[in-house]
């Protein structure tokens, strides 16, 4: 027996290291999923496009997450954890020093 839910209207809220690169290129990688990379002219092309890249990170391990328990018994259940408290959406602002 295979039994997987899905909840809907749970925000996930990530953490993006932003740096600026030579070429003055934004490049971001998301701190809870370090395989999410990406880059953008500016940060609201960047913040897109790190979209993209945390939506193709997930999407990769659920496929594998579902092909390892495809052929077994298995619950699968979804657990929600609160948030203690908001955290900013802001962007530090901070004066960018090339590396």
């Amino acid at each position: 027996m295979y039994i997987c839910k899905n909840f809907f209207n749970v925000v996930m809220e990530y953490t993006i290291c932003v740096e600026k690169n030579e070429d003055g290129w934004l490049t971001g990688q998301c701190e809870q999923l370090p395989q999410a990379i990406s880059q953008g002219k500016d940060i609201n092309d960047l913040m897109e496009n790190m979209k993209d890249a945390i939506e193709l990170v997930l999407e990769v391990k659920r496929d594998e997450f579902r092909k390892n328990y495809h052929s077994k018994t298995a619950i699968v259940k979804n657990l929600t954890l609160p948030y203690e408290t908001k955290r900013s959406t802001e962007i530090s602002k901070r004066k960018w020093v090339p590396a």
